[in-house]
């Protein structure tokens, strides 16, 4: 779908260019979901916030892993590769990169006991809309806490979020897989 105007990052609200700023930077690109998420600016501005909360309040290794984890169920190329490549940049492994997108906690070798409960919960919230995530969400809580219980969900509910525009927009992944994955 690609009849929505996508918003260049000079035709941003100047808070949000100053809130992107730093992001657009790093990438060298305005990516399309801010494009064209930008048609409501205060939105993107708070869905944006909501997003680096939550990475500051959750270890990286489970941000990444939900990322991965989600954008791979839902078939978010756009999301999925980013993460990759971050995933990479910031010193995961490839094995563990890979065992992260084959959602599979069970026979995951890199994965540790918090992130394979962590991934286990992400995908019963996913799969089932929460309604049988009860034994899933306790199991991460006895081995973590009530905080990061919380900031699992509700990053859960932020790439959940993030797939759907994706996938109604049609978004392809703006650089290529660093595994050489297609897109």
């Amino acid at each position: 779908m690609t009849n929505i105007t996508r918003i260049p990052f000079d035709a941003l609200p100047d808070q949000l260019q100053k809130d992107l700023g730093a992001k657009v930077e790093r990438l060298g690109y305005l990516g399309e979901f801010f494009q064209v998420a930008a048609h409501q600016p205060e939105a993107l501005y708070h869905f944006n916030r909501f997003t680096e909360t939550l990475k500051d309040a959750l270890p990286f290794n489970l941000v990444e892993l939900i990322a991965l984890t989600l954008s791979s169920w839902s078939g978010n190329a756009y999301e999925r590769v980013q993460h990759e490549r971050l995933s990479l940049k910031r010193g995961q492994s490839e094995a563990w990169v890979k065992d992260a997108e084959k959602g599979a906690p069970d026979t995951a070798a890199t994965l540790n006991d918090i992130e394979k409960a962590t991934q286990r919960l992400a995908l019963s919230m996913a799969t089932t809309q929460g309604r049988a995530s009860q034994a899933d969400a306790a199991a991460l809580l006895k081995l973590t806490d009530q905080k990061i219980l919380v900031g699992v969900m509700l990053t859960v509910g932020r790439y959940l979020a993030h797939s759907a525009l994706s996938n109604t927009m049609q978004f392809k992944a703006p650089v290529p897989s660093p595994f050489g994955d297609p897109a």
